[in-house]
């Protein structure tokens, strides 16, 4: 009788799943406004879209953690993980802003490399959140995890390699600052799919 009056447990893989869901479409997203940045600030009040989506889904896991007397993993995992996923779309959603506000009219390679990286990343981590639901493929998991931490390896390897051939050859100081801001945020997407990665690996090994 009391299972009545409880939540389901399975909205908060809903929730997780949702998640999972806008973070690829914003990378994909962003991918489009690299191919079109003569038409940014339609691309930019998408992603924005997508960035006030994703908040809606963080506010009503944690709304629904409040309410919700027996959860099916830990509530401090489960905090932290619909946070981390939000954190990704937020960081995307700046990139694509920045995108816009400086008026990038052509995207150096390794911008569209990291944005590539995003994108890849992003895939990963839907793949991984579905197999969350029953726990019943943790070696996959775990496999798909340490996917995203290599690809967060390669993305810190064309930050550096960019930013040095910026520095070397950008004579356009203003370019170069905007670009370079541009860069690191797309970067800190890759850390922030590698932290998610991280909390996926850490319910399995706490729940498989």
């Amino acid at each position: 009788m009391l299972e009545k009056f409880m939540p389901r447990e399975e909205n908060f893989f809903d929730f997780f799943e949702q998640a999972a869901e806008l973070i690829l479409e914003a990378a994909i997203a962003f991918q489009e406004m690299l191919g079109d940045l003569q038409h940014s600030d339609k691309h930019a009040r998408r992603i924005k879209e997508i960035e006030h989506r994703c908040d809606t889904i963080t506010h009503q896991t944690i709304e629904a953690l409040h309410k919700t007397f027996i959860t099916p993993l830990d509530r401090a995992d489960i905090h932290q993980l619909i946070c981390e996923m939000d954190d990704i779309v937020d960081y995307i959603d700046s990139a694509a802003t920045r995108t816009h506000l400086y008026e990038i009219k052509v995207a150096p390679k390794a911008v569209v490399d990291l944005a590539d990286i995003c994108f890849k990343a992003a895939e990963i981590i839907k793949k991984a959140v579905r197999l969350l639901r029953g726990m019943k493929h943790p070696n996959e998991i775990s496999k798909y995890c340490i996917q995203i931490n290599q690809l967060e390896n390669e993305a810190d390897h064309i930050l550096r390699s960019a930013l040095a051939k910026l520095f070397k050859k950008e004579p356009d100081l203003r370019l170069l600052i905007k670009l370079k801001e541009i860069l690191e945020l797309l970067e800190t997407v890759t850390d922030r799919c590698e932290d998610v990665s991280n909390i996926i690996d850490w319910i399995v090994l706490e729940y498989a």
